[in-house]
């Protein structure tokens, strides 16, 4: 997306700078841009099989303290 604001005949660099934000905040560059900052990338499927046997692992754990009366926290 690209936003062109040339100065007019006569235009203050002030006016030029008001009407220059003006169009990127009516174009939406600014929240395009702040998706594209905080996006995350979703995880590969080796990671997802980690964690989900990492998971699997501590649950069987805190199963097997919960029945020898050892919860932890």
């Amino acid at each position: 997306m690209v936003l062109e604001v040339r100065k007019k005949e006569k235009e203050t660099t002030q006016n030029l700078v008001h009407r220059f934000t003006k169009t990127i905040r009516r174009g939406g560059v600014l929240i395009e841009a702040r998706k594209r900052q905080f996006h995350k990338r979703a995880k590969s499927d080796l990671a997802n099989k980690k964690s989900a046997i990492r998971r699997e692992e501590s649950r069987e754990k805190y199963e097997k303290e919960k029945k020898l009366a050892k919860p932890t926290v």
